[in-house]
């Protein structure tokens, strides 16, 4: 039988500045080797003094590394820990009226010296994970996520194992800091004042002393990693417009194959051929039927990787160069 116990203990004083966050945890909870303890990111906000007086948009301009897509006032931007998140993560509940808190600078930090400070409070070997809440693509509502972690294994790796009928399992990589921090806030909420939760019955992520682990930047995905590295506006208007720091989100360059798949789904009569030229070089030859657009291939070729180096007209075709751009 498998079983997880969460607690979420009430009482909790007003964290601020000169908070020793990890006395308090200490003194609301009773904890024990293997278990992970869960904080919300505001609270390490709150003691590490990432609450300022100022005005939100100026904060979300200020964390905001580019924006991935918008919707009228709503922002969903890459921030500067590379978590894809509404706002950039800046919060203006439950801190006071005037005031917003930004995530902490480094939550991976964070956590890593919660955690030694509860093993030296406490004696206890503990994970700890720092949350934040956020959407989901394709997903209504909000579930919160592993910022920052120290102590634990935050992907369970079963790429190579079998199932019970045999299959292999080739790409299966369990979030389980993620789960953990759903888990938790069930029992936390988000208006009952209790941002700490622990977690217990997980002791085989949770490492040995000593042994930090990867943190959580091992979920975040790497710049051009993500399928959707824009919003669908977002991405006709950054490939039309081709400007080369909007290029690293589209992902690597596809193959010379791929580029004229997608040249024909857009130019179905052209036929689009690509030769290699020679001379060693990566650049290719095409030739295109019935005079497409210029710009509409040169966006399809930015939005692959691709740059188009030259264009000329042959009649009622168009013979053009192009290659893919040097990650």
């Amino acid at each position: 039988m498998s079983r997880l116990e969460v607690t979420a203990p009430d009482g909790l004083p007003e964290i601020t500045a000169d908070t020793d966050l990890a006395r308090v945890v200490a003194a609301v909870t009773e904890l024990a080797d293997g278990d992970i303890v869960v904080v919300t990111s505001k609270v390490v906000s709150k003691a590490e003094g990432r609450v300022r007086a100022g005005d939100r948009a100026e904060a979300l301009a200020e964390e905001t590394v580019r924006v991935v897509a918008s919707r009228g006032p709503t922002l969903i931007v890459r921030n500067r820990l590379g978590l894809t998140m509404a706002a950039a993560g800046v919060d203006a509940s439950n801190v006071p009226l005037g005031r917003v808190a930004l995530l902490p600078l480094d939550p991976d930090a964070s956590a890593r010296a919660l955690r030694d400070a509860l093993l030296e409070l406490t004696g206890a070997n503990v994970g700890v994970v720092v949350t934040d809440t956020a959407g989901r693509a394709w997903r209504e509502g909000q579930t919160d996520i592993a910022i920052g972690a120290a102590g634990l294994l935050v992907a369970e790796d079963f790429g190579g194992r079998e199932d019970l009928y045999g299959n292999p399992l080739a790409v299966t990589l369990p979030a389980v800091a993620d789960e953990i921090a759903g888990a938790a806030e069930l029992a936390q909420g988000k208006l009952a004042g209790r941002p700490v939760a622990v977690v217990r019955g997980r002791a085989d992520l949770v490492l040995e002393a000593g042994a930090h682990g990867t943190g959580a930047v091992r979920l975040v995905r790497p710049e051009g990693g993500d399928l959707f590295g824009y919003g669908a506006r977002e991405a006709v208007v950054r490939a039309l417009a081709g400007r080369p720091e909007d290029r690293r989100p589209f992902g690597d360059p596809v193959s010379a194959h791929e580029l004229a798949g997608a040249l024909e789904r857009v130019h179905p009569t052209g036929r689009p051929s690509l030769t290699p030229l020679d001379g060693g070089s990566s650049s290719y030859g095409m030739g295109l039927h019935d005079a497409p657009d210029r710009t509409a291939v040169a966006a399809v070729c930015f939005a692959h990787g691709w740059t188009l180096d030259e264009w000329r007209a042959d009649g009622s075709d168009v013979v053009a160069t192009v290659s893919p751009v040097t990650p």
